[in-house]
């Protein structure tokens, strides 16, 4: 079963203010900021980026979310290297 496509990038940083600064430069709109460092910005109707700024001590991580029509049934073909276990990111009790 193939996806849907990207539907959203999930970045951390060491300076939200300026990842997202970056980001508005290449023609994204912030659609809303938290109160605790971090926002979302989308381009057009593509994918969103949702940047979460973490302590200087934390390695920032990047996480891909794909877009499944069915997250139970999905299981991607053997020839993807699965480094990360997938995960519902939505649905009842997320």
């Amino acid at each position: 079963m193939p996806t849907e496509g990207i539907e959203a990038v999930f970045l951390e940083t060491h300076n939200w203010g300026r990842a997202a600064k970056f980001f508005q430069a290449l023609g994204f709109e912030l659609e809303f900021a938290t109160d605790h460092n971090s926002g979302q910005l989308r381009n057009g109707d593509g994918p969103y980026v949702f940047i979460a700024e973490v302590p200087e001590d934390t390695e920032p991580r990047v996480r891909i979310v794909l877009k499944v029509a069915d997250a139970d049934a999905f299981r991607p073909d053997p020839a993807v290297p699965v480094v990360t276990p997938f995960e519902a990111t939505t649905g009842p009790g997320r």
